[in-house]
This record gives structure tokens, C-alpha cells and sequence, in this order.
């Protein structure tokens, strides 16, 4: 770690010294039109960019909240949720999920453990978070290789960028039907001189969650109108602190996660055990006991030299651990201790030519001890220097940009060490048509490295028997002569904006070269299939839209119409379909306003998922109809109270999530009340 040390050092004590005089006071900067995208470093709206943005902000943030990141991102077009029982819920972008992902928090890495299992949560409130940006297809150029399927950015305030100039901040509290959930959350920011605060606490505890019918279709023992073991308790808090200057802000937040879960039963079978035939029939529960202390550091300095326009600085150590209990006892524990730093150079314009210069660095420290430790104690480094520029020249806008990775693994094991230098490049052009019509397209070529679990799984397990991973029930074996796999991928956006409509049309293709998977080797071991990491070409390719119409304006407010879906196709060249896809899907959405009053009507049509991979199970398609009511009371200029109503899954749809790998045992939720209020200042 001595080089993250000396680089945080030097970055403290240059953001420290810079010539600046601070503000005594500096105001909240109005509210913008247009959100400006903090993913993509140049400052730009979603409107000046070719590249496939998916914004949750604002009321429709709110009325998509969930537990988990992956259920409040999944009813917008393109994106899904990977569910794990109720407390799991990992974002899926175009059939793409676990380590082609990449979930960020303000711009760095989530640091948890959530790509190298289904079964384990992303540490990310969506709760709490004033904004989620999503970067739909590969976001290598930026992110790195993790991003190689898009990019999820979770964007809270917990660095404060300005010193308000009141106490300003929210409570609220809600409570789902479904599985009792109860969940309060309190925000409080402010500030005096050039010192600004930040403060937020959350506390979630939730039970057992009720589904139509049977949670197993061909369990002998299965439970019946609800899913054992998946209650679960969670607690986070935050306190964040910044310095403000006359050109910029440098500031720290130290966040705590303690979150535990229970695992839907059945997931986790042991088939090995050599005592199982002498257990009883009460089944061992398995729960996961997440903690994890979270370190952010974050600065940005205006006009350093004239030819540097914004320098940025984020920083983030995280020690993560959590232990799996069957249980009273430590089945196993895993643990992962990173460091992250992400340097930013804005340059001043040269001509009509904008861009940004950025340096990424990553160190971390992965292990599993225990039963299910069937990856290595592995140190990985990851370094990354990246280049974006843009040009203007009338209606038209021109971007490209390249990137070079370099990605070490060093197992504590007879495995050999490896690593991978990658390149990316990405070229992009938007065209304005005229005022309402935009068109853009967007060509990438990616790379990812692989992980530590396609490569070093099982290694060295096979003398005395193959260690289970009981997160996909299968034996999974790493592949250590693995090479890093490439992406060439196309996007086709069509973008129309008027006074009465606003909406996208996007089509993309995929075309992958070494793409890792997991194959089913035909063998078993004590009656568990036994799982191969290989590589062959794929293509992925499909359709997304979405359009809003203001169709009316009756009893004094307005009637808005959305309509949108999607489709996803993934093939193997020779094995078949990529599994877990996520079905086709058609929904609209109906919405009325009337000043502070808000309610809204949705249907999502998702179709059979016939296309489930090589010995996968088929899932039916669903209909499933929810509503909300919001409204809002100003209390004074500076204070409100929201109330709101939403019923989910009205008609107690029963729903098998294709992107599952519990969709067989875990249904998703039936039908669900939930209430809550909120009061801001």
C-alpha cells in the first residue's frame, strides 16, 4: 500500500497549499434545468452526449426506490435486477451482470464483494442517494474493465461541495406490507464560515417475504405463501466534512454499514457433508453478517495553472467483511480491504477541442476462509490512464477518447500470478438535427481482464474434493489460461424533445470476442453439476425506448403518457444462448399532477424467457399493474411534508425472475402495500 499512501499524501498536501482564500459563506447553487451528469467528467447534460444515459433524479428516483440497487434501477429500459432472495438485488444492464458491471459510489468503486457472488449484496443505499446515473453498454474507456457491460453511479452528499446557507435537510419513514418492512432515515446538512457538514443514518428492518403460492415449483419441503429465512436488519451512517474555497472544496465522509440477511432456504445445499445423512429434516438456515467501514475523500480545485481549467480528486479505503453463518456457526468469511484513488484534469478549451486527462489507481486485498473459500487469498492491483476529448462544430459534436489498463493478480496460493494491459478506444458523434430532433452514434472497442474467480475458483481443490459454491449450487472451476476478453460494441440513438413529448429510441449490437462463461462440463461430484470457466465469441444486441407524452390538461392539472420496453438477445457461438437473460418487455406508465397532488398507474408486459442457456430453466412471463399516490403540503418556504401510497404487484402476480439464479426456489413479491412520509426544511 506504500504507493496509494504516498499518492493520498501528496494529493492532501497539494489540494491543502494551493493559494486560496476561503469563502465565509458560499451560497447553494441554483437548482439546474438540466441535471449535469457527474459519471461522464466534462460537465455535460445528458442532451450533449451520444453515449446511452439512463437519470433517476427527483419524483422519479422516489417512486422507484427499493431495498436494493438492482429492484429501483430494474423498470427502466435496459436494466434488470440479478434478485437473490429480497436483500440481493444486483444491477443487470443488457443481460450483463456480476463483474462486467461496475457499481460506483460518487464516482469510485462500491468495494464489497457483490461481483464475486450472487448471493451477496451491493453495499449501496439507493435510500439515500439524490441521484443514480447509469451508463448503458461498455464503459471501459472511463471505469476500466469492470464496466465492459455499463457503468451504475450512486451520487449522495456526502462530501459537501458548498456551504449552505441555512440547516437544510429531511426525514422520512415507510413501511412495506409485504414483508413488514420498516425503514427511517434522517439527512442534515449545513455549515457556518468556510466549514460545511453532511450527516445521514439509516435503519431497515424487514421480515419473512409473503409471495402468491409456493416458494419452490418441485421442493417436496417448501413453504407456502411466503419465503423462509429472508428477514433481515440493516443500520448505515455517514458523517462527511469540507473545506470550502474561493475556487473549490476539499472534503472527507467516513460511512458505516452493518447489514444482515437471510438467504431464501434451499439456496445454500451442502451436499457433501459427510454427516448430512445423519442431520435431522430441519433444515440449517444460512445468513450473511455484512460489515463494512467506508473512507471518502474528495476534492476539486477551479483554474489551477491557465492551462488546467478543474482538477478532481477521489479517494476511498474500504475494509469490507462479511461472515456466512449456518447457523450459529462461521461457515466462511470473506473479506476485502481497497484502496481507490481517481485523478481528473479538465483542460482549458484549445480551440473549439474540450477534454479531460484522468489517472485511476487501485489496490486491493481479496480472501474467503472457511467452508466455501474456494477462491485464494489474492492481492490485485489496477491502474488505468484515460484521455477524452470533444469537438464542436455546429450541430454536430465529435468525441473521442482511449484508455490503457494494466491489471495484476498475486494469488497467496501454488497459483501462478497474472497479468493483463488492455486498451480501449471509443469514438462518438451526436447530431442536432434541428430543435427537437437529435441523432446520435457511439463505437467502442473494449477489454476486460478476467477476475479472480473465472481464474483461480477450485484451483488446487481437486486432491481432496472440489469446494461447492452454493450461491449458483454447482462447482465452479477458475481457468488460469483465461485471456482478457474484448467487446466491440455500436450504439444507434434517435432522441426527439418538444413542449408535449420527450423520448429515445436506441438500438445496439455487441459483438465479443473471448467471452467468459460458465460451462457445464456434463460431470458432478456427490450429485453437484461441475461448472468450467471458458471462452468463446458472443453477440449481444437489442432494442430500448421510452417517450413521455403530455396528452391532456384537465381539472386544472396535466395527463402524461410514457410507454416504453425493451429486448435482449444473447448467443454463444456454439453453446447455445448466454443464460439469465432478461425477458422482452412493453409497459406504459400513466401520470397526473395537479400542483402538490401526484398519482400514476404502470403495467409492465414481460414475455416467456425461452431462450434460458444450456441446461437452464424456462420462465414464464408476467403482467404486473402497480399505482402511487404522492402529495405534497408546503409547510412554509423553507419546510414541506410529502405523503405517499403505492401499491406494488396489484393483481399478486406470481413472478420467476430470468436473471436469477434463485428464480426456481425465490419467486419476487406478491402483492404489497406501502406507505410513507417525508418532512424536508
Amino acid at each position: 500500500m506504500t504507493l496509494f499512501y504516498r499518492a493520498n499524501v501528496a494529493a492532501l498536501a497539494i489540494f491543502f497549499n494551493l493559494p486560496a482564500v476561503a469563502q465565509q459563506q458560499t451560497p447553494v447553487p441554483k437548482k439546474e434545468i438540466e441535471h449535469v451528469l457527474v459519471t461522464v467528467p466534462m460537465h455535460r447534460i445528458s442532451a450533449e452526449t451520444a453515449l446511452p444515459v439512463t437519470l433517476l433524479t427527483g419524483d422519479e428516483l422516489r417512486n422507484s426506490l427499493a431495498s436494493t440497487l438492482g429492484e429501483t434501477l430494474a423498470s427502466s429500459p435496459g436494466l434488470a435486477s440479478a434478485s437473490f432472495g429480497p436483500s440481493v438485488g444486483q444491477p443487470v444492464i443488457r443481460g450483463q451482470q456480476g463483474a462486467r458491471v461496475t457499481v460506483l459510489q460518487n464516482s469510485t468503486g462500491s468495494a464489497d464483494a457483490s461481483n464475486i457472488s450472487a448471493d451477496h449484496s451491493v453495499s449501496v443505499e439507493p435510500i439515500l442517494a439524490e441521484s443514480i446515473e447509469v451508463l448503458r453498454g461498455p464503459s471501459t474507456l472511463l471505469y476500466g474493465g469492470g464496466a465492459i457491460g455499463g457503468v451504475v453511479n450512486v451520487i449522495d452528499n456526502r462530501v459537501p461541495v458548498a456551504v449552505p446557507e441555512k440547516l437544510t435537510g429531511g426525514l422520512e419513514l415507510r413501511h412495506g406490507s409485504v414483508n413488514d418492512e420498516m425503514t427511517a432515515v434522517v439527512k442534515v446538512s449545513g455549515g457556518m464560515g468556510n466549514t460545511a457538514f453532511h450527516f445521514d443514518a439509516l435503519d431497515r428492518q424487514s421480515n419473512n417475504l409473503e409471495i402468491p403460492g409456493r416458494a419452490a415449483h418441485e421442493a417436496e419441503e417448501t413453504t407456502d405463501g411466503y419465503i423462509a429465512n429472508t428477514d433481515s436488519e440493516t443500520r448505515a451512517y455517514t458523517f462527511g466534512v469540507s473545506r470550502i474555497f474561493d475556487r473549490g472544496f476539499i472534503g472527507l465522509a467516513i460511512n458505516r454499514l452493518d447489514n444482515e440477511y437471510g438467504i431464501p432456504s434451499g439456496a445454500h445445499e451442502h451436499h457433501d457433508h459427510e454427516e448430512a445423512e445423519e442431520e435431522d429434516d430441519e433444515e440449517e438456515t444460512v445468513r450473511l453478517d455484512v460489515e463494512r467501514t467506508r473512507y471518502d475523500i474528495r476534492a476539486d480545485i477551479h483554474d489551477v495553472l491557465p492551462f488546467v481549467e478543474q482538477l478532481r480528486w477521489f479517494a476511498t479505503y474500504s475494509d469490507y467483511e462479511h461472515k456466512e453463518l449456518e447457523g450459529t456457526e462461521v461457515g466462511t468469511e470473506w473479506t476485502n480491504k481497497s484502496w481507490e484513488n481517481r485523478f481528473e484534469l479538465v483542460h482549458a478549451p484549445i480551440g473549439d477541442w474540450h477534454g479531460v486527462i484522468g489517472l485511476q489507481l487501485k489496490e486491493s486485498e481479496v480472501s474467503a476462509v472457511g467452508y466455501e473459500s474456494f477462491i485464494p487469498k489474492t492481492k490485485i492491483s489496477n491502474s488505468g490512464l484515460f484521455v477524452v476529448e470533444d469537438f464542436h462544430s455546429g450541430n454536430w459534436t465529435y468525441e473521442f477518447g482511449a484508455r490503457i489498463d494494466r491489471d495484476e493478480l498475486k494469488p497467496d496460493s501454488t497459483s501462478r500470478d497474472e497479468s493483463f494491459t488492455n486498451l480501449s478506444l471509443s469514438a462518438s458523434t451526436l447530431w442536432k438535427i434541428d430543435e427537437s430532433w437529435s441523432l446520435g452514434v457511439a463505437l467502442s472497442q473494449s477489454e476486460r481482464a478476467p477476475v479472480i474467480e473465472e481464474l483461480y475458483s477450485n484451483e488446487g481443490n481437486n486432491i481432496g474434493g472440489y469446494v461447492e459454491h452454493v450461491a449458483t449450487s454447482a462447482i465452479e472451476i477458475g481457468n488460469s489460461d483465461l485471456d482478457s476478453e474484448q467487446a466491440n460494441n455500436i450504439d444507434l440513438t434517435l432522441n426527439y424533445k418538444s413542449d408535449h413529448v420527450d423520448g429515445y429510441l436506441t438500438l445496439f449490437f455487441n459483438d465479443f470476442s473471448d467471452y467468459i462463461y460458465l460451462d457445464n462440463t456434463g460431470l458432478e461430484q456427490d450429485e453437484t453439476t461441475i461448472l468450467q470457466y471458458r471462452q468463446e465469441d458472443a453477440e449481444f444486441n437489442g432494442v430500448e425506448f421510452e417517450a413521455t407524452f403530455t396528452i391532456a390538461s384537465i381539472l386544472g392539472g396535466d395527463i402524461e403518457l410514457t410507454v416504453f420496453g425493451d429486448r435482449i438477445e444473447g448467443d454463444l457461438k456454439t453453446a447455445g444462448d448466454v443464460p439469465r437473460m432478461p425477458p422482452t418487455r412493453l409497459g406504459s406508465r400513466i401520470e397526473f399532477t395537479r400542483g402538490g397532488l401526484s398519482t400514476y398507474l404502470s403495467v409492465v408486459d414481460a414475455a416467456d424467457q425461452d431462450d434460458s442457456g444450456e441446461n437452464e430453466e424456462e420462465t414464464e412471463g408476467y403482467t404486473r399493474w402497480d399505482a402511487g399516490v404522492n402529495y405534497r403540503v408546503d409547510i412554509n418556504t423553507d419546510q414541506e411534508a410529502l405523503g405517499f401510497i403505492r401499491l406494488k404487484n396489484i393483481s399478486d402476480e406470481e413472478i420467476r425472475n430470468s436473471s436469477s439464479f434463485l428464480r426456481e426456489i425465490a419467486p419476487e413479491a406478491g402483492r404489497s402495500i406501502e406507505v410513507g412520509v417525508r418532512y424536508s426544511f
